[in-house]
């Protein structure tokens, strides 16, 4: 009967923390994890390593037989276990949208096909229930990307802690996406007239992309007499201070977008999708052009392709000598599975290090974040993952520690809550 009570208030307890738990406060005093093994991000791994960091930056990372002296600090033993940077998911709508049934929980999209003005951050909830379940799984920051149309708005880099939007932003605006036409092919033997009218289609929306990056070059170079917020959200474009992300995963449509952007005058453009970069790698890397890639887990593109060609896509531009990053944005909830999408690289010719650093180092080099975030080194904020196995291992992903800029999270959640709360209950039933 004591037991039974016992497990009673136990499910009281979880209730009580079935909400998003509240945000870290600032660290207070000097940490030093000793003991694991540190995969610093660069493809360094030092058995027996320590990392120290005091007010949300790193201050020492490596060999635990030369760390500081741990006077002052709180030293946390994590001996057997391995230290991760944060892993980064780019080009994802995650913090725009809740519950795909409920409207008024989507603001991932604004109607209408052209839409630079739009911006992703303001929209972004911290009070999401779906962030914890994601950074449990070592994900702690994201690329907020919006949807819809031809160009979709303004990305920002955010990180999965934080009261309100303005305090998650890392890099406010980082780039604008624009999601190509694709290319029409025609099936049939003879013409039909709605093949003639997409291709008319395309080509008319095709010339107002024209129009409107030349109207916005030249409206960055004048000095207009009224604000024009659409224009006024592309002029970074041409002084490279904004990227522009293109989306594209057919090989033609990817080198047609690319002679687009460089014929207005773009600065710094990313690929985002890329299902066929591994066909057009001398383009790419003559064309000094990153890729983010989706779509790892993923059925062939192709009859004709090999059955397992998405998984050894990362192989492929690894060895073109492409800079390259993962993206698992087919799934909001599947973000969780960043790492593991990395892992199946592993499966498929990378290593270890290499599959780590395209969710880490490299997608924040191709976000311009990389002074701050990407490596566990010396003057970088201290967000970084313990996990007692292999993090892009789901049978051994386990984080036991997470922290965001030195900020100790909470890794609690609302499956967590509910796998507790439906264990208590059969516990509570053979307690009878």
């Amino acid at each position: 009967m004591k037991l039974k009570y016992l497990i009673i208030a136990l499910f009281i307890s979880l209730q009580a923390s079935a909400q998003v738990p509240a945000p870290a406060p600032l660290q207070n005093k000097p940490i030093l994890l000793t003991g694991a093994t540190l995969h610093v991000g660069n493809g360094t791994v030092i058995e027996k390593a320590a990392v120290a960091f005091d007010k949300g930056k790193i201050i020492y990372a490596g060999s635990a037989s030369s760390a500081p002296t741990a006077t002052g600090y709180e030293q946390i033993d994590v001996t057997g276990q391995h230290i991760y940077p944060g892993l980064i998911q780019p080009n994802t709508t995650l913090g725009l949208n809740e519950i795909a049934s409920v409207r008024a929980t989507l603001d991932q999209q604004e109607v209408g096909q052209i839409n630079p003005n739009v911006r992703a951050m303001v929209a972004y909830n911290t009070d999401s229930d779906v962030l914890p379940t994601i950074r449990a799984n070592g994900v702690l920051l994201l690329q907020v990307t919006p949807v819809g149309g031809t160009i979709s708005g303004t990305s920002s880099v955010m990180h999965l802690d934080a009261w309100n939007w303005e305090d998650a932003v890392v890099k406010a605006d980082d780039g604008m996406h624009l999601y190509w036409p694709p290319l029409l092919y025609q099936t049939q033997s003879e013409t039909t007239p709605a093949f003639t009218e997409a291709q008319r289609n395309r080509e008319k929306l095709l010339q107002d992309l024209d129009k409107l990056f030349k109207e916005a070059a030249a409206f960055r170079l004048g000095t207009p007499n009224k604000e024009n917020f659409k224009l006024t959200a592309l002029k970074g474009l041409f002084d490279g201070t904004k990227r522009l992300y293109l989306h594209a995963d057919n090989a033609k449509d990817i080198i047609e977008s690319v002679r687009f952007a460089q014929k207005n005058g773009v600065k710094q453009i990313v690929l985002t999708g890329g299902r066929d970069a591994w066909r057009i790698t001398d383009f790419l890397r003559e064309n000094n052009i990153p890729v983010i890639l989706s779509g790892v887990h993923a059925l062939p593109g192709l009859a004709g392709d090999d059955t397992d060609l998405a998984y050894k896509t990362p192989f492929l531009l690894q060895q073109a000598g492409i800079l390259y990053g993962l993206s698992y944005s087919t799934s909001l909830h599947g973000v969780r599975n960043l790492p593991f999408i990395a892992g199946t690289a592993v499966a498929h010719g990378l290593t270890k290090e290499q599959a780590l650093m395209t969710i880490t180092v490299n997608t924040a080099k191709i976000l311009g974040i990389d002074t701050q975030v990407g490596t566990l080194e010396t003057g970088k904020d201290a967000t970084l993952v313990v996990s007692a196995g292999d993090l892009l291992d789901m049978r051994t992903n386990q984080v036991t520690q997470a922290y965001i800029q030195g900020r100790r999270l909470v890794l609690t959640d609302k499956q967590k809550y509910l796998y507790q709360k439906f264990k208590a209950k059969y516990q509570a039933g053979e307690a009878k």
